[in-house]
């Protein structure tokens, strides 16, 4: 085998200049957070400004507040919100299956619109039906008002 083949048969993390700081870093990142939380927990108990420098710079990169897992999470769930709203309108390439999901779709909203007029009556009816009652209580408080006044001007 070629030195040239063997290049491309082995993959190798990419070279970043020698910068010991990022390269401890990207080893740190892959271990995950409990190599970070270690980390800080051991510049407190042997140095503590390294610690606190620790501490900043975890809150700062938000390795701390938010792992991978929540930020996908959210990716996620922001992604799935997205895709579920434009698959209803695009076509899936069969016409059977489309035509049935343009009839079914326009049923559904149909049925969402009468059900909306008939909550709508519903409410106006109650309504109505809240007002005549306020309507006959004052009517008859009127009335035993006035037959009140009358007895008491009659004595």
């Amino acid at each position: 085998m070629t030195p040239a083949a063997a290049q491309y048969d082995t993959p190798k993390e990419p070279q970043r200049g020698g910068n010991w700081l990022r390269d401890a870093e990207d080893w740190m990142d892959r271990k995950g957070k409990p190599a970070w939380i270690t980390a800080m927990v051991l510049g407190f108990v042997f140095f503590w400004p390294a610690g606190l420098a620790l501490l900043f710079f975890m809150i700062w990169r938000k390795k701390f507040m938010l792992g991978k897992s929540c930020r996908s999470r959210r990716h996620g769930q922001l992604h799935d919100m997205q895709r579920t709203g434009y698959a209803a309108m695009k076509s899936s390439g069969n016409a059977a299956f489309d035509a049935y999901k343009t009839e079914t779709l326009q049923r559904l909203e149909e049925e969402q619109n009468s059900f909306e007029a008939f909550l709508e009556r519903l409410r106006a009816a109650k309504d109505k039906a809240e007002f005549d009652q306020f309507m006959d209580d004052r009517s008859k408080k009127a009335t035993a008002e006035r037959d009140t006044a009358v007895t008491t001007q009659d004595a």
